[in-house]
Protein backbone atom coordinates (compact mmCIF):
# COMPACT_ATOMS: atom_id res chain seq x y z
CA UNK A 1 0.00 0.00 0.00
CA UNK A 2 0.66 3.44 -0.11
CA UNK A 3 1.50 5.78 2.79
CA UNK A 4 3.07 9.23 4.01
CA UNK A 5 6.14 8.13 5.79
CA UNK A 6 8.06 10.40 8.39
CA UNK A 7 11.86 10.00 7.69
CA UNK A 8 13.21 12.42 10.31
CA UNK A 9 12.39 16.25 10.79
CA UNK A 10 10.95 17.53 7.76
CA UNK A 11 11.46 14.71 6.21
CA UNK A 12 8.22 12.59 4.61
CA UNK A 13 7.38 10.66 1.73
CA UNK A 14 4.60 9.11 0.08
CA UNK A 15 6.02 5.48 0.56
CA UNK A 16 4.84 2.02 -0.75
CA UNK A 17 5.21 -0.18 2.48
CA UNK A 18 3.62 -3.67 3.65
CA UNK A 19 -0.02 -3.80 3.89
CA UNK A 20 -0.56 -3.31 7.68
CA UNK A 21 -1.99 -7.20 9.34
CA UNK A 22 -3.88 -8.54 12.21
CA UNK A 23 -1.30 -8.67 15.18
CA UNK A 24 -3.72 -8.78 17.76
CA UNK A 25 -6.98 -10.56 18.72
CA UNK A 26 -8.30 -7.10 19.54
CA UNK A 27 -7.41 -5.24 16.34
CA UNK A 28 -9.16 -4.31 13.16
CA UNK A 29 -7.37 -3.42 9.66
CA UNK A 30 -9.62 -0.73 8.21
CA UNK A 31 -9.37 0.49 4.84
CA UNK A 32 -9.14 4.57 4.71
CA UNK A 33 -11.93 6.39 2.66
CA UNK A 34 -11.23 9.91 4.21
CA UNK A 35 -8.84 11.04 6.22
CA UNK A 36 -6.87 14.50 7.06
CA UNK A 37 -4.17 16.46 8.99
CA UNK A 38 -3.88 17.72 11.97
CA UNK A 39 -1.68 20.58 14.06
CA UNK A 40 0.25 17.84 15.54
CA UNK A 41 0.98 16.23 12.84
CA UNK A 42 3.19 19.44 11.55
CA UNK A 43 4.17 19.19 15.26
CA UNK A 44 6.08 15.99 14.68
CA UNK A 45 7.96 17.12 10.93
CA UNK A 46 9.55 20.05 13.13
CA UNK A 47 10.81 17.17 15.13
CA UNK A 48 9.09 18.57 18.34
CA UNK A 49 7.93 14.82 19.40
CA UNK A 50 10.97 13.22 19.30
CA UNK A 51 9.45 9.41 20.52
CA UNK A 52 8.03 9.23 17.24
CA UNK A 53 10.61 7.70 15.16
CA UNK A 54 11.60 7.59 11.46
CA UNK A 55 10.43 5.07 9.33
CA UNK A 56 6.25 5.61 11.36
CA UNK A 57 3.31 6.34 8.77
CA UNK A 58 1.74 9.50 10.18
CA UNK A 59 -1.94 10.72 10.79
CA UNK A 60 -4.08 9.55 13.69
CA UNK A 61 -7.56 10.48 11.96
CA UNK A 62 -9.98 8.74 9.27
CA UNK A 63 -13.32 7.48 7.98
CA UNK A 64 -13.48 4.03 6.29
CA UNK A 65 -14.23 0.50 5.61
CA UNK A 66 -13.49 -2.53 8.25
CA UNK A 67 -11.69 -5.05 6.21
CA UNK A 68 -10.66 -7.95 8.43
CA UNK A 69 -10.62 -8.37 11.93
CA UNK A 70 -9.12 -10.44 14.78
CA UNK A 71 -10.68 -13.00 16.81
CA UNK A 72 -11.23 -11.23 20.02
CA UNK A 73 -13.06 -8.53 18.02
CA UNK A 74 -17.12 -8.23 18.88
CA UNK A 75 -18.73 -5.47 17.97
CA UNK A 76 -17.02 -5.29 14.02
CA UNK A 77 -17.40 -7.05 10.87
CA UNK A 78 -15.78 -6.95 7.47
CA UNK A 79 -17.95 -4.04 5.53
CA UNK A 80 -18.50 -1.90 8.71
CA UNK A 81 -18.02 1.73 8.05
CA UNK A 82 -16.76 3.14 11.02
CA UNK A 83 -14.56 6.42 12.47
CA UNK A 84 -11.38 5.82 13.17
CA UNK A 85 -10.74 7.54 17.02
CA UNK A 86 -7.55 9.38 17.31
CA UNK A 87 -7.21 7.74 20.72
CA UNK A 88 -6.84 3.92 20.78
CA UNK A 89 -8.37 2.97 24.41
CA UNK A 90 -8.45 -1.03 25.46
CA UNK A 91 -11.48 -0.95 27.46
CA UNK A 92 -10.39 -2.22 30.63
CA UNK A 93 -7.77 -0.30 32.57
CA UNK A 94 -8.72 2.10 35.16
CA UNK A 95 -8.28 5.22 33.05
CA UNK A 96 -10.64 3.29 30.31
CA UNK A 97 -13.29 2.34 33.15
CA UNK A 98 -13.35 6.00 34.39
CA UNK A 99 -13.36 6.97 30.43
CA UNK A 100 -10.08 8.92 30.15
CA UNK A 101 -9.29 7.00 27.32
CA UNK A 102 -6.73 9.49 25.94
CA UNK A 103 -4.85 8.05 29.25
CA UNK A 104 -4.87 4.42 28.56
CA UNK A 105 -2.11 2.31 30.59
CA UNK A 106 -3.09 -0.97 28.78
CA UNK A 107 -1.38 -0.26 25.65
CA UNK A 108 -3.65 2.12 24.33
CA UNK A 109 -3.86 5.91 24.10
CA UNK A 110 -2.40 8.74 21.39
CA UNK A 111 -0.69 6.18 19.55
CA UNK A 112 -1.64 6.14 16.07
CA UNK A 113 0.90 8.13 13.58
CA UNK A 114 3.17 8.14 16.59
CA UNK A 115 4.35 5.05 18.68
CA UNK A 116 2.47 2.81 15.69
CA UNK A 117 1.68 3.32 11.98
CA UNK A 118 -1.34 5.73 11.51
CA UNK A 119 -4.01 6.96 9.24
CA UNK A 120 -2.42 8.77 6.55
CA UNK A 121 -2.48 5.44 4.63
CA UNK A 122 -4.83 3.40 2.35
CA UNK A 123 -5.09 0.78 5.11
CA UNK A 124 -4.65 1.03 8.80
CA UNK A 125 -4.31 -1.58 11.35
CA UNK A 126 -6.45 -0.08 14.54
CA UNK A 127 -5.74 -1.66 17.78
CA UNK A 128 -8.12 -2.36 20.70
CA UNK A 129 -11.19 -1.88 17.76
CA UNK A 130 -14.10 -2.58 19.74
CA UNK A 131 -13.29 0.42 21.79
CA UNK A 132 -11.02 2.61 19.28
CA UNK A 133 -13.91 3.01 16.59
CA UNK A 134 -17.63 3.97 15.92
CA UNK A 135 -20.06 3.00 13.47
CA UNK A 136 -20.89 5.77 10.65
CA UNK A 137 -24.31 6.46 9.95
CA UNK A 138 -24.91 6.28 6.39
CA UNK A 139 -25.90 9.97 6.32
CA UNK A 140 -23.32 11.42 7.49
CA UNK A 141 -20.66 12.92 4.79
CA UNK A 142 -17.42 11.39 4.86
CA UNK A 143 -16.01 15.52 5.46
CA UNK A 144 -18.13 15.80 8.61
CA UNK A 145 -17.39 12.39 10.12
CA UNK A 146 -13.61 12.44 9.80
CA UNK A 147 -13.72 15.67 12.16
CA UNK A 148 -15.31 13.14 14.67
CA UNK A 149 -12.23 11.25 14.73
CA UNK A 150 -10.57 14.03 16.75
CA UNK A 151 -11.09 17.59 16.29
CA UNK A 152 -14.33 17.99 17.14
CA UNK A 153 -13.89 15.91 20.55
CA UNK A 154 -10.82 18.17 21.32
CA UNK A 155 -12.85 21.20 21.12
CA UNK A 156 -15.31 20.04 23.41
CA UNK A 157 -13.89 18.09 26.04
CA UNK A 158 -10.39 19.56 26.38
CA UNK A 159 -11.98 23.43 25.31
CA UNK A 160 -15.07 23.90 25.94
CA UNK A 161 -15.52 21.28 29.19
CA UNK A 162 -12.76 21.65 30.83
CA UNK A 163 -13.63 25.49 30.70
CA UNK A 164 -16.40 24.97 32.15
CA UNK A 165 -18.28 27.15 29.09
CA UNK A 166 -21.35 28.33 30.79
CA UNK A 167 -25.04 30.45 29.85
CA UNK A 168 -23.70 34.28 29.80
CA UNK A 169 -20.15 33.23 29.62
CA UNK A 170 -17.68 35.89 27.53
CA UNK A 171 -15.65 33.37 26.03
CA UNK A 172 -12.12 34.08 23.95
CA UNK A 173 -10.50 31.74 21.53
CA UNK A 174 -7.19 32.44 20.89
CA UNK A 175 -5.77 30.62 18.09
CA UNK A 176 -8.53 30.80 14.81
CA UNK A 177 -6.87 27.00 13.40
CA UNK A 178 -9.43 24.34 12.89
CA UNK A 179 -9.38 23.40 16.60
CA UNK A 180 -10.09 26.92 17.69
CA UNK A 181 -12.75 27.59 15.45
CA UNK A 182 -14.16 24.04 16.36
CA UNK A 183 -14.54 25.40 20.19
CA UNK A 184 -16.26 28.42 18.72
CA UNK A 185 -18.96 26.45 16.80
CA UNK A 186 -19.38 23.70 19.97
CA UNK A 187 -19.42 26.45 22.61
CA UNK A 188 -22.54 27.73 20.95
CA UNK A 189 -24.48 25.07 22.64
CA UNK A 190 -24.14 26.21 26.11
CA UNK A 191 -25.48 30.15 25.15
CA UNK A 192 -22.41 32.00 25.95
CA UNK A 193 -23.01 35.87 25.59
CA UNK A 194 -20.64 36.54 23.57
CA UNK A 195 -17.35 34.62 21.59
CA UNK A 196 -14.77 36.53 20.72
CA UNK A 197 -11.62 34.71 18.34
CA UNK A 198 -8.16 36.04 18.33
CA UNK A 199 -5.43 35.41 15.89
CA UNK A 200 -2.75 36.89 13.62
CA UNK A 201 -4.49 35.85 10.41
CA UNK A 202 -6.61 37.66 8.81
CA UNK A 203 -7.74 35.28 6.92
CA UNK A 204 -8.61 32.98 9.74
CA UNK A 205 -10.17 35.80 11.39
CA UNK A 206 -12.52 36.11 8.35
CA UNK A 207 -13.25 32.71 8.64
CA UNK A 208 -14.18 32.81 12.19
CA UNK A 209 -16.63 35.37 11.61
CA UNK A 210 -17.91 32.74 9.06
CA UNK A 211 -18.33 30.06 11.52
CA UNK A 212 -20.60 32.19 14.01
CA UNK A 213 -18.01 34.01 16.18
CA UNK A 214 -19.09 37.71 17.39
CA UNK A 215 -16.35 39.57 16.91
CA UNK A 216 -12.73 38.16 15.62
CA UNK A 217 -9.77 40.53 16.09
CA UNK A 218 -5.99 41.17 16.42
CA UNK A 219 -4.37 40.16 19.68
CA UNK A 220 -3.33 43.40 20.69
CA UNK A 221 -6.52 46.08 21.07
CA UNK A 222 -8.74 43.03 22.02
CA UNK A 223 -6.35 41.76 24.87
CA UNK A 224 -5.32 45.20 26.37
CA UNK A 225 -9.68 45.62 26.71
CA UNK A 226 -9.98 42.54 28.07
CA UNK A 227 -6.95 42.70 30.83
CA UNK A 228 -7.85 46.51 31.69
CA UNK A 229 -11.26 45.22 31.95
CA UNK A 230 -13.26 42.75 33.82
CA UNK A 231 -11.72 39.95 31.47
CA UNK A 232 -13.16 36.81 30.05
CA UNK A 233 -14.86 34.05 31.94
CA UNK A 234 -13.35 31.46 29.66
CA UNK A 235 -10.49 31.34 27.86
CA UNK A 236 -9.66 28.87 25.09
CA UNK A 237 -5.83 28.99 23.96
CA UNK A 238 -5.94 26.87 21.10
CA UNK A 239 -2.77 28.32 18.74
CA UNK A 240 -0.17 26.02 21.02
CA UNK A 241 2.12 28.69 20.50
CA UNK A 242 4.08 30.37 24.40
CA UNK A 243 2.70 33.74 22.90
CA UNK A 244 -0.98 32.56 22.58
CA UNK A 245 -0.70 31.18 26.69
CA UNK A 246 0.32 34.72 28.17
CA UNK A 247 -2.07 36.24 25.85
CA UNK A 248 -4.80 33.86 27.65
CA UNK A 249 -3.41 34.50 31.05
CA UNK A 250 -3.30 38.39 30.25
CA UNK A 251 -6.99 38.21 28.86
CA UNK A 252 -9.08 35.50 31.75
CA UNK A 253 -10.93 37.65 34.61
CA UNK A 254 -10.39 37.18 38.28
CA UNK A 255 -11.76 33.25 38.66
CA UNK A 256 -11.86 32.37 35.41
CA UNK A 257 -11.00 29.14 33.81
CA UNK A 258 -7.95 28.69 30.76
CA UNK A 259 -8.04 25.81 28.75
CA UNK A 260 -5.35 24.54 27.07
CA UNK A 261 -6.35 23.30 23.85
CA UNK A 262 -3.15 23.79 21.51
CA UNK A 263 -0.80 21.22 21.30
CA UNK A 264 2.36 22.64 22.84
CA UNK A 265 5.77 21.71 21.66
CA UNK A 266 7.95 24.23 22.64
CA UNK A 267 8.12 25.50 26.50
CA UNK A 268 5.27 28.59 27.78
CA UNK A 269 6.43 31.13 30.70
CA UNK A 270 3.50 30.77 33.35
CA UNK A 271 3.66 34.13 35.08
CA UNK A 272 2.70 33.17 38.12
CA UNK A 273 3.44 36.91 39.79
CA UNK A 274 0.53 38.13 37.88
CA UNK A 275 -1.82 34.91 38.46
CA UNK A 276 -1.45 33.87 42.02
CA UNK A 277 -4.04 35.82 43.97
CA UNK A 278 -6.45 35.66 40.99
CA UNK A 279 -8.05 32.51 41.48
CA UNK A 280 -7.32 31.15 37.78
CA UNK A 281 -8.29 27.54 36.84
CA UNK A 282 -5.54 26.55 34.23
CA UNK A 283 -6.58 23.41 32.78
CA UNK A 284 -4.75 21.00 29.91
CA UNK A 285 -5.81 17.73 28.96
CA UNK A 286 -5.04 15.02 26.40
CA UNK A 287 -8.91 14.38 24.17
CA UNK A 288 -10.29 11.20 25.19
CA UNK A 289 -13.02 10.36 22.31
CA UNK A 290 -15.88 9.18 24.76
CA UNK A 291 -17.79 12.37 23.61
CA UNK A 292 -17.46 11.11 19.81
CA UNK A 293 -21.05 9.34 20.22
CA UNK A 294 -22.82 12.42 21.38
CA UNK A 295 -21.17 14.57 19.20
CA UNK A 296 -22.14 12.50 16.09
CA UNK A 297 -25.53 13.11 16.66
CA UNK A 298 -25.38 16.41 16.70
CA UNK A 299 -23.42 16.56 13.38
CA UNK A 300 -25.75 14.34 11.91
CA UNK A 301 -29.04 15.83 13.16
CA UNK A 302 -27.62 19.61 12.12
CA UNK A 303 -27.30 20.53 15.50
CA UNK A 304 -23.68 21.72 15.21
CA UNK A 305 -23.27 22.71 11.41
CA UNK A 306 -19.52 21.60 10.95
CA UNK A 307 -19.23 21.38 6.81
CA UNK A 308 -17.40 25.08 6.98
CA UNK A 309 -14.34 23.62 8.87
CA UNK A 310 -13.07 21.78 5.83
CA UNK A 311 -11.51 24.09 3.05
CA UNK A 312 -9.87 21.64 0.43
CA UNK A 313 -10.39 17.68 -0.59
CA UNK A 314 -7.91 16.26 -2.53
CA UNK A 315 -6.88 12.36 -3.29
CA UNK A 316 -5.11 10.47 -1.00
CA UNK A 317 -2.13 10.38 -3.09
CA UNK A 318 -1.75 14.40 -2.72
CA UNK A 319 -1.03 13.68 0.82
CA UNK A 320 2.55 15.77 0.45
CA UNK A 321 0.17 18.60 -1.63
CA UNK A 322 -2.12 18.51 1.37
CA UNK A 323 0.82 19.50 3.93
CA UNK A 324 1.66 21.85 1.77
CA UNK A 325 -1.89 23.68 1.90
CA UNK A 326 -2.21 22.91 5.68
CA UNK A 327 1.00 24.19 6.36
CA UNK A 328 0.18 27.75 4.91
CA UNK A 329 -3.23 27.98 6.58
CA UNK A 330 -2.66 31.14 8.56
CA UNK A 331 -1.88 32.92 5.35
CA UNK A 332 -4.18 31.60 3.16
CA UNK A 333 -7.20 30.71 5.08
CA UNK A 334 -6.97 26.93 4.87
CA UNK A 335 -8.64 24.84 7.15
CA UNK A 336 -9.13 20.98 7.43
CA UNK A 337 -8.08 19.83 4.54
CA UNK A 338 -9.49 16.08 3.77
CA UNK A 339 -8.00 13.14 1.66
CA UNK A 340 -10.07 10.97 0.04
CA UNK A 341 -9.48 7.53 -1.36
CA UNK A 342 -10.42 7.30 -5.41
Amino acid sequence: MRALVYHGPAQASWDMVPDPVIEEATDAVVRVDATTICGSDLHILRGDLPEVKPGTVLGHEAVGEVMEVGGDVHDLRPGDQVIVSSVSACGHCQACRDTVLGQCCGGGGRILGSLINGTQAELVRVPFADFSTHRLPSNLPLDEAVLLSEVLPTAYEVGVRNGHVSPGDLVVVVGAGPVGLAAVIVARLFSPRRTIVVDHSAARLEAALHIGADAAELPGKMIAELSEGHGADVVIEASGEPDGFVLSTRAVRTGGHIATIGAHGRPATLHLESLWRKNVTISTGQVDTSSTPWLMELVRYGRLQVSRLVTQTLALDRMQDAYDVFSHGPATGALKVVLHRE
